[in-house]
C-alpha cells in the first residue's frame, strides 16, 4: 500500500564532512560544540532571510487574522515506512494550521536529542524536514537544540510551532455545525497507525503498509476557494482516530452523530492488520486525513472535487449530524445493526506521533 500523493522526500543534500559521528551532551551546551553542530550544515540547509539573522527569535510582519498552533512529536520508531519524525513534525503542524482554515507561513523547530544519536540519522531527518517544509511552502525561521543524557530520551523528540494567515473565506468553528450537516473523510483511514505498529510488531504483508503523512494545506485551500463558509468544521484525526475526534465534536456541539460503516474507506491490508491485532480502524491514528463537516447541499460536490486529487481520491461521505442522542456517536454496521462508538478510553497505540 502506498501513501496518496506521496512525494519523494530524498533531497540532494550530501552530509557535510564532520569530525564527530554521534551527538554528545556537549552539542547541547550552547558553546563551541553546539555552534559546530549548527554551523556544520543545519543553518545552510534550512537557510532563509529570517533564520539567517540568528536572533533568539524571528521578527516579521503578517497582515489579517492569524492562526497559531504547536505540537510535539515523540514517535517510536523515529524512522517508519513512509516517513520519519522530521517530515511528520512539519506536516503535522502544517495540517493543524490548515484545519483552522489558515495558509501556513512560518514554523519554529526545536530538537531534544538523546546523546548517542548517529549524525547520519540526524542529517537524514534534517533533509526530510527541509523537503517537507519546501513542499508545504513554509519557512523555518527560529528554533532550539537541547541534548539529554543517554537513557533520558528516546533518540529524538521534536517540537514545532506554526503561524499562518487565515484564508479569506474561512469560517471554521464548532458553533457553525447544524443538524443535517454531512461528515466527510478525505481518504482511507488508519494507515499511519498501522504502519507504525507493523514495524513495532515485525508484521509482514504482501505489500508494505506506509504512513499517510502528507501536508493538506493545498487541498484545504482548494476547498475553501470553492465552498467557503459552507465548510463548517475541519479536524485531523490523529491520536485516537476518527472515533475520538467525532466524539469530541458530538460532546462539544451537543449534537448527535450517525455513521455508516459501509461508507468508511479502509485499505484492505490495513483492515486485515487491524483484525489481526484486534484493533478498530476508527480508533487508529492518521496523519494525512481530515474530517470535514459541511452543509448538506455541497457534500456531493465536495466529495467529487476531493476525488480528483491524489491525496484525497477515496474521499467519502460517512455520516450526518443529527439532533437525536446528543453527545453520542452511533454507527450503523455493515450487517444492519447499530452500536455506540465511544471515546477511546486509554492509550491504544502509545508514541504514535
Amino acid at each position: 500500500m502506498s501513501a496518496p500523493g506521496k512525494i519523494n522526500m530524498q533531497l540532494s543534500c550530501p552530509m557535510p564532512k564532520l569530525d564527530f559521528d554521534i551527538i554528545t551532551l556537549g552539542h547541547g551546551s550552547g558553546g563551541t560544540l553546539t555552534n559546530r553542530l549548527l554551523e556544520s550544515g543545519v543553518f545552510n540547509l534550512l537557510a532563509n532571510p529570517l533564520l539567517n539573522e540568528k536572533h533568539d527569535g524571528a521578527i516579521f510582519s503578517l497582515e489579517g487574522k492569524l492562526a497559531f498552533s504547536t505540537d510535539s512529536y515523540v514517535i517510536h520508531p523515529i524512522f517508519f515506512p513512509g516517513g520519519n519524525i522530521g517530515e511528520l513534525a512539519v506536516n503535522g503542524t502544517v495540517n493543524d494550521l490548515s484545519m483552522c482554515g489558515a495558509l501556513p507561513k512560518y514554523l519554529s523547530l526545536s530538537f531534544i536529542i538523546e546523546e548517542g544519536l548517529p549524525m547520519t540519522q540526524f542529517w537524514e531527518i534534517l533533509c526530510s524536514i527541509k523537503a517537507a517544509a519546501d513542499n508545504a511552502g513554509v519557512s523555518i525561521i527560529t528554533g532550539d537544540t537541547k541534548v539529554v543524557e543517554k537513557g533520558k530520551g528516546d533518540q529524538l523528540f521534536i517540537n514545532t510551532s506554526g503561524i499562518g494567515t487565515l484564508h479569506p473565506k474561512a469560517d471554521i468553528k464548532l458553533s457553525n455545525i447544524k443538524a443535517g450537516d454531512k461528515i466527510i473523510v478525505s481518504h482511507q483511514i488508519a494507515a499511519h497507525g498501522m504502519a507504525i505498529l507493523s514495524v513495532r510488531e515485525g508484521l509482514e504483508f504482501e505489500t508494505q503498509i506506509v504512513s499517510d503523512t502528507t501536508p493538506l494545506h493545498d487541498i484545504v485551500a482548494l476547498l475553501l476557494d470553492t465552498f467557503g463558509n459552507d465548510i463548517h468544521l475541519l479536524r485531523d484525526p490523529t491520536r485516537g482516530g476518527v472515533a475520538s475526534v467525532l466524539n469530541e465534536i458530538a460532546k462539544d456541539s451537543r449534537m448527535g452523530i450517525v455513521l455508516q460503516e459501509s461508507s468508511i474507506p479502509v485499505d484492505d491490508q490495513v483492515q486485515g492488520a487491524c483484525e489481526l491485532l484486534g484493533l478498530d480502524p476508527l480508533y487508529v491514528a492518521n496523519e494525512g486525513v481530515f474530517l470535514a463537516i459541511v452543509s448538506p447541499h455541497i457534500a456531493d460536490a465536495l466529495v467529487t472535487l476531493l476525488s480528483t486529487q491524489s491525496k484525497t481520491s477515496l474521499a467519502a461521505c460517512i455520516g450526518t449530524i443529527v439532533p437525536d442522542h446528543p453527545g453520542q456517536v452511533i454507527l450503523h454496521s455493515k450487517i444492519g445493526g447499530k452500536r455506540v462508538v465511544n471515546m477511546l478510553p486509554g492509550e491504544q497505540l502509545p508514541r504514535i506521533c
